[in-house]
């Protein structure tokens, strides 16, 4: 099965693609990832997604507007990656789409919303169009997230090693996994979010990302500032948990640097290390000896190097070095949940989200013709063998 999976992460900055062609043997499932893009938001589109984010207030006409737009620009990011590839169309789409908030009260998450209306996916390319993919999770007692976690689990699961999965997004998380124990995945914080909103305000939208880290690494830390960072209560909840823009966004930093007289790069440089610490005490309470990181902040370099040199019996490397380029794992991942889905399989990883059981996750909006899935599979797979 030929699936064509789609996301755009936390920084909402690309609409990342993947098509991926996969193979179910028993219990081991090949996938070969025949190609990946990334689309950029046109800079309208994302000026007005971003001022209808939290804490700005905003209205259901907006919002309608929004599923909309960003429905029609993940169709035509999709069929920009199908034209450019050989082979068969695809059979389906799964589509993570755009979050704009996530619901969540202390340990507990109790509502998501992603934009992003998969009809107009399912128009444009005639297949069916699988969406909604964190609720499922959410109402049988889950976070919803992290959802990344159904990959890392089955690529990672036979490691003799305490290992973990890092996606390095608007916030990070990571999946943990350990011999002889269940997977454990959840999100530790900020990654790129405060990045993002730090440079962008400061440069009045000119820059909207520290590219490859170079100012992060040019600044100094501060430590004051750091130590005020480090002592927000989410970091001492208990996992699982997730977060988001919700939490940390560009007003959260507003009000804890309003008093301080700090450079651009000393404060990107401050909050690298935020999410350097953050992440390193995660690895470091679950013993983890060796790490594999996705995500825009994996190519940042102060954090990818503050990670180095904090944890120095750490074994670091990303993803491509597993064959799918760091910036499109997501889109691997919601690939692999649409093909779970398409085939009656759970698309998650209870002791992962939190949930009560592992469900079949997403809804279904049919092609052109009458939506024909196949067989459901009798057994979920064990272990994933991916090829480039």
């Amino acid at each position: 099965m030929r699936v064509v999976g789609l996301i755009s992460g936390t920084s909402h900055d690309a609409i990342e693609a993947a098509v991926v062609d996969f193979a179910l043997d028993g219990e081991l499932l090949e996938a070969e990832v025949v190609g990946t893009r990334s689309t950029p938001y046109d800079g309208a589109l994302r000026a007005r997604l971003v001022a209808a984010l939290p804490p700005t207030p905003t209205t259901l006409a907006e919002v309608c507007a929004l599923d909309t737009l960003i429905g029609q620009a993940f169709a035509e990011a999709a069929k920009a990656l199908v034209d450019e590839l050989p082979g068969p169309p695809p059979d389906l789409v799964c589509s993570h789409g755009q979050t704009v908030y996530h619901w969540v009260d202390g340990p507990r998450a109790l509502g998501t919303l992603q934009l992003g209306q998969p009809a107009w996916i399912a128009e444009r390319l005639g297949v069916p169009v699988v969406s909604d993919l964190r609720s499922r999770d959410i109402a049988a007692g889950g976070q919803g997230a992290p959802l990344a976690s159904i990959l890392d689990v089955l690529l990672l699961g036979d490691s003799e090693q305490p290992c973990a999965a890092l996606n390095l997004g608007g916030i990070a998380n990571i999946t943990v996994i350990r011999p002889r124990a269940a997977p454990v995945a959840y999100d530790t914080g900020p990654a790129n979010a405060l990045l993002d909103a730090a440079i962008g305000e400061a440069t009045n939208g000119s820059e909207t990302f520290d590219a490859d880290g170079a100012r992060s690494v040019r600044g100094h830390v501060d430590p004051a500032l750091l130590a005020q960072l480090l002592a927000d209560p989410y970091y001492e909840l208990p996992a699982p948990k997730t977060t988001g823009k919700e939490l940390f966004h560009a007003e959260y930093l507003r009000a804890r640097t309003a008093d301080r007289e700090l450079a651009l790069d000393d404060l990107l440089a401050t909050l690298a290390a935020l999410t350097v610490e953050t992440v390193a005490r995660e690895l470091e309470r679950h013993g983890v000896e060796r790490a594999v990181a996705s995500g825009g902040g994996a190519r940042n370099r102060a954090i990818m190097d503050g990670l180095r040199a904090r944890l120095p019996g750490l074994e670091l490397s990303t993803f491509d070095e597993l064959g799918v380029p760091a910036e499109a794992k997501e889109a691997v991942v919601f690939a692999l949940i649409g093909f779970l889905a398409a085939s009656g399989l759970p698309g998650v990883v209870a002791s992962c989200t939190g949930a009560e059981h592992a469900a079949v996750l997403g809804s279904i909006t049919p092609g052109s013709g009458p939506l024909a899935l196949p067989e459901p599979a009798g057994t979920p797979p064990r272990r994933l063998v991916l090829r480039a």
